[in-house]
């Protein structure tokens, strides 16, 4: 849940400070004040694209930051790693390791007129890629064509899922899968022909014999390089280390013997003078580090040695593991890991392919049992999904209905994947290839989602969508801009109703311009444009009592200040929110 915002020099707005709580909060203003401006500075927070544009005129950078309270229980996988996939926003920052404090995060973003961007979350630098993902856990955004995770074709899949309460048994599919993907390639290893197979071997096994030999030691390539530049510049090195050595010394001309002049004249003054004692024991201390440096210099160049021998032996050894990487690395420029990477390689080819043709026919029944339990759980998966599938159309048909668009057709569209063999009839997933569509209008085709033209249209989807998915969705914050395009009378009030009854489990911020929605909300904030001389600004508050019931009144008839649209007004609040 996002608990608070605060907003500086992004577009319009100056400074704000904003506080949040549960429930329904209806964001309201003019045409034109910016609350578009609130949404988008909510945006570029949540990792959105970050421009120059966005800073206020005459600034140098624009900052949003924001503290979010995360779920309470969310499970967390004690081993998980940075190859798993986060399934909440508590796992996502336990595999980034950030710690939390109080089940909060704050989040904060800058943009400089520079073009330089910077992300964090909590003290941690981050990408705005990384921002992006995190934030995909705590906020949904509908109807900029941002945050629209049910845009995404790969996401209905896990939406299905979810919905359908088969999350864990996908992802136990997903390992069966992936295990007999690796049988599958071994066993195509050893259908290879006994030349070729022999061929193979003969060059991993003189791969391993050539790297064991080497006796490689990791980063070796590194110190090598370090410890030959450094004989082959002897000269340099032992020029500039006497140079050195020379002024530090403790000579008349030395800077320990200047020191050492300065350090007594100082001890005299300082006992004429006691207020000259810290500039003394300053002096003192930077006699006593310059004479150990000099010291160390000095040793430095004492223990210095050219030997051409060492210099011969460290270059042969570079180009041995020169030529290493040249076999075996992607370039002699590669870091020494991938020459210990194919070692490791070739070693795991040989164990596995010394006697294929003893391991064929045992692997080769492995993999047709394995088909048969992945085929088996994969016809299972599906069927939990179109049942699932079933219940979704109706469902969503009817809110769809309530929210305006009637004779609107939703459908979950459930094809096979096409192929004979069990590789091509079945992915990670199972064996169904899942993607929402609708039709809009009765006895057209169904398309995908992405092919609906209307916002409004869209936001109302996705409000239908998120009714019904509430209580398997972590995501907290939703966000709906444009939901209110094209409706009124009684089809807003049913928007409205809807929102209110979706906010029981969710906190739902949204733009619009119909009172009839508006009244619905638990909190409302309105926005306005002012202009002072030549600047102008958005100013973003909160309305509550007599403001907010102007403001109402203003939504209802453009005019705050009659009594029949401020008696209206209150009726309205009193009726739908409980008088707030």
């Amino acid at each position: 849940m996002l608990e608070d915002l605060t907003i500086k020099d992004f577009a319009l707005i100056d400074q704000d400070y904003l506080e949040f709580s549960k429930g329904f909060t209806v964001l309201s203003g003019e045409t034109g004040a910016g609350k578009s401006i609130l949404i988008g500075a909510l945006s570029f927070l949540l990792g959105g694209k970050a421009d120059v544009q966005q800073i206020r005129a005459g600034k140098k950078e624009a900052s949003v930051s924001g503290t979010f309270l995360l779920p309470q229980g969310l499970p967390v996988r004690s081993e998980i790693t940075e190859d798993d996939e986060p399934r909440n926003a508590l796992e996502w920052l336990s595999v980034h390791g950030i710690e939390i404090e109080n089940d909060r995060v704050l989040l904060r973003r800058i943009i400089r007129d520079t073009g330089k961007a910077g992300a964090w979350i909590g003290d941690t630098p981050v990408t705005r890629t990384d921002l992006a993902q995190f934030s995909a856990f705590l906020v949904d955004i509908h109807g900029q064509h941002e945050h629209q995770s049910l845009m995404k074709v790969s996401e209905h899949r896990k939406y299905l899922d979810a919905r359908a309460g088969i999350v864990s048994q996908v992802e136990a599919f997903t390992q069966k899968y992936a295990e007999l993907v690796q049988k599958r390639k071994q066993l195509a290893q050893y259908n290879m022909s006994d030349s070729e197979r022999l061929r193979k071997l003969d060059m991993m096994s003189f791969a391993v014999k050539e790297i064991s030999e080497a006796k490689l030691k990791p980063n070796e390539d590194i110190e090598l390089e370090e410890e030959q530049a450094r004989l082959a510049s002897y000269e340099k090195i032992y020029s500039d280390v006497d140079s050195i050595d020379q002024m530090l010394s403790d000579s008349e001309n030395g800077v320990t013997g200047l020191l050492k002049k300065i350090r007594r004249d100082s001890s005299h003054v300082t006992e004429l003078d006691k207020s000259l004692s810290k500039l003394d024991e300053r002096v003192e201390s930077a006699f006593y580090e310059l004479s150990d440096i000099a010291a160390e210099f000095s040793d430095y160049k004492n223990k210095l040695v050219y030997d051409p021998n060492r210099l011969k032996t460290v270059e042969e050894r570079l180009s041995l593991i020169y030529n290493l990487k040249k076999k075996y690395a992607s370039s002699v420029n590669a870091p020494l890991s991938e020459v210990f990477s194919y070692f490791d390689e070739a070693k795991k080819y040989m164990e596995e392919n010394g006697d294929g043709n003893n391991k064929k026919e045992a692997l080769t029944a492995e993999i047709k049992a394995l088909e048969k339990i992945i085929l088996s759980e994969a016809e299972k998966l599906s069927q939990a999904r179109k049942a699932t599938a079933s219940q979704m159309n109706s469902e969503v048909d009817q809110i769809l209905s309530k929210l305006g668009m009637k004779g609107t057709t939703f459908c979950v569209q459930i094809n096979q994947k096409a192929g004979t063999e069990v590789e091509q009839l079945c992915g990670p997933y199972g064996k169904d290839d899942i993607e929402f569509m609708i039709s809009a209008n009765p006895g057209n085709p169904p398309l995908p989602l992405a092919k609906i033209a209307s916002g409004g249209e869209l936001s109302r989807v996705m409000l239908a969508l998120k009714t019904i998915f509430a209580r398997t969705d972590n995501v907290e914050t939703l966000v709906f801009d444009e939901i209110d395009t094209g409706i009124g009378g009684e089809v807003a009030v049913a928007v409205g109703a809807h929102i209110k009854n979706l906010a029981k489990n969710k906190q739902i911020f949204c733009i619009t311009h119909l009172a009839s929605i508006a009244v619905y909300a638990d909190n409302q904030i309105k926005i306005e444009k002012s202009v002072s001389g030549e600047i102008t600004s958005s100013n973003v508050y909160p309305v509550e009592g007599e403001k907010r019931v102007a403001e109402i009144a203003r939504m209802l008839s453009g005019d705050s200040d009659t009594a029949q649209s401020l008696e209206h007004a209150r009726s309205l609040l009193a009726k739908f929110s409980g008088g707030n």
